[in-house]
């Protein structure tokens, strides 16, 4: 399902205009972004959670050339399934 999906089933379960719905994909996903930029935890109960790890600097090769080269610090998101997800895809 992508996001055009969603909102199509947000507007036919809801009974709210397509705009609407898309209003409300764009603030969930534009509030969730906004809580992992700032270092947040979101978590939807029983279904999964994102969070935010961080990774320090380190020396790594280039590839192409076998030379060394220091990787700056970063943060990325991630994704962890919850239990009941988990339960319902692997039933």
């Amino acid at each position: 399902m992508n996001k055009l999906e969603l909102i199509s089933s947000l507007k036919s379960k809801a009974n709210i205009s397509k705009a609407e719905a898309a209003q409300v994909v764009e603030i969930f996903f534009e509030n969730m972004a906004d809580a992992l930029a700032q270092g947040d935890r979101v978590e939807i109960r029983g279904l999964c959670s994102f969070y935010v790890k961080h990774y320090k600097s380190y020396t790594g090769r280039n590839p192409k050339t076998g030379d060394k080269v220091t990787i700056t610090p970063k943060k990325l998101p991630f994704f962890k399934c919850g239990k009941e997800l988990k339960e319902r895809v692997d039933y």
